[in-house]
């Protein structure tokens, strides 16, 4: 969102574009609305949505825990002076030297969904707790997560008991809805394949105890989606419903609601074309695309609301398009977006809730554009 900080510091116009401006005001107002939303149960910010170090410091002095995917972010925690028990090396797909780098640096708390996995954690970090990601419907979300990681609900309850002979602690499960999810109810479908998990391996002596909700909670795009009390209501009914009779730690992991729409991209118009005579879509070149910091454009998947200096004027219908020589580095062509007829080369566009998944994916340098910069104010 454009706040009052953020346009106090766009009207400097003293940074050259592209680059990302985020608002940390606005990143704890929404960790501390989903705190109170879901009381007692413990948030892990995903690093990977935005691993800067404004955005870490900050969260670590709510009191947060953090979930990483790599043994590099494991380390940037550390370095800023969070505790090893507050983190969840998360990943489902791990090294096992990193597991045992991990484990060395005090982290005992580690993701899996296979039996290879598994068997690397028992070999670097002995004696830890595990927890395993299964499969859950994804339907709603813009950016499914269904098929790369996870295993089905009886293969997880299988692994969960086969934990206890590799001398690791079964903790519990973990699952993802998918990321920027519309459709709560999915929360429920969820909760009901978790809590047959539980009962299958408590039938095997086996007694879980940590429930991990994953992310999926929305940012505002172009097109509203829910907001988050849906969610967070939708959440507490099943948790009602389905663990009221157990006493168990559930944790959350969210990343784009945290800092998404505490971020806007401003960037400048490269070049407005026409291909043809009889075509009236214009193109709209700009100084950012898919490889500097907009990746989830990806099958126009994330369409993120753009701001420009004549919103109020006539619009027509555009392509939009990134920088680079790649001829997939278009932004958008079959979501109808359209942009004043008066946007020039040289003016000044924002894009909105860009606080996610952009700087982290930036590219080091294709076609010589440097990667994308950050301000936290």
């Amino acid at each position: 969102m454009l706040t009052k900080k953020i346009q106090e510091f766009l009207s400097k116009d003293q940074f050259e574009t592209p680059f990302l401006v985020v608002d940390l005001d606005i990143v704890a107002k929404n960790y501390q609305k989903l705190v109170d939303q879901l009381p007692g149960v413990d948030v892990f910010y995903a690093v990977k949505a935005n691993p800067a170090i404004p955005v870490l410091e900050l969260l670590r002095d709510f009191d947060s825990n953090f979930d990483t995917a790599s043994i590099q972010e494991i380390e940037l925690c550390l370095k800023l002076g969070v505790s090893p028990e507050c983190l969840s090396f998360g990943h489902t797909v791990k090294k096992e030297r990193d597991i045992l780098r991990a484990f060395n640096l005090g982290v005992k708390t580690f993701a899996f969904d296979s039996l290879p996995e598994l068997e690397k954690i028992a070999r670097a970090a002995p004696s830890t707790n595990v927890f395993c990601r299964f499969l859950t419907p994804n339907d709603g979300a813009d950016w499914p997560l269904t098929d790369k990681f996870g295993c089905s609900p009886d293969i997880a309850a299988d692994l969960l008991c086969q934990a206890v002979g590799l001398g690791l602690n079964p903790l519990g499960v973990s699952f993802h809805i998918g990321s920027q999810q519309k459709k709560p109810s999915n929360w429920s479908i969820a909760l009901e394949k978790a809590r047959r998990i539980f009962d299958v391996t408590s039938e095997r002596g086996v007694n879980l105890s940590f429930l991990n909700l994953g992310g999926g909670f929305p940012s505002q795009y172009r097109v509203p989606s829910c907001n988050i009390e849906q969610h967070t209501e939708e959440i507490k009914k099943g948790m009602k419903k389905l663990f009221d009779d157990k006493v168990i730690r559930a944790v959350i992991e969210p990343g784009r609601f945290i800092v998404g729409d505490a971020g806007i991209i401003q960037s400048e118009v490269v070049l407005v074309s026409q291909k043809k005579y009889s075509d009236h879509k214009r193109w709209v070149y700009l100084d950012i695309g898919k490889f500097g910091g907009l990746p989830e454009v990806l099958n126009e998947a994330i369409q993120y609301e753009i701001k420009t200096p004549y919103d109020n004027e006539k619009v027509g219908p555009v392509v939009i398009a990134g920088p680079t020589c790649d001829e997939v580095d278009i932004l958008y062509d079959h979501s109808g977006y359209q942009l004043p007829l008066k946007l020039s080369i040289g003016d000044k566009i924002e894009i909105l809730s860009a606080g996610a998944y952009s700087a982290s994916y930036s590219s080091v340098g294709f076609n010589g554009f440097p990667p994308l910069k950050e301000y936290y104010i």
